[in-house]
């Protein structure tokens, strides 16, 4: 069953940007709010501790010592 939200109090220029991505993205302003929704919510579900391990094992990686090894170089790199 689906459920009937409501933001109140939002500020002019946050709503002006949403109107303008949502106009963007050729959305309704609600269409646009539970694409962002949806969005946000499907990104942190990736961030579960399996999915984390898939991602290290993707890279190779086999003990902590190549993973600090790679980091700095990712650091150093900058």
């Amino acid at each position: 069953m689906a459920v009937t939200l409501s933001i109140k109090n939002v500020p002019n220029d946050v709503a002006t940007r949403l109107r303008r991505r949502a106009a963007r993205h050729h959305r309704s302003l609600q269409g646009e709010l539970l694409a962002i929704l949806e969005s946000t919510l499907a990104a942190q579900e990736s961030l579960h501790p399996k999915s984390a391990l898939d991602q290290v094992r993707k890279l190779g990686l086999r003990t902590p010592a190549e993973a600090v090894s790679m980091t700095r170089r990712d650091r150093n790199a900058r």
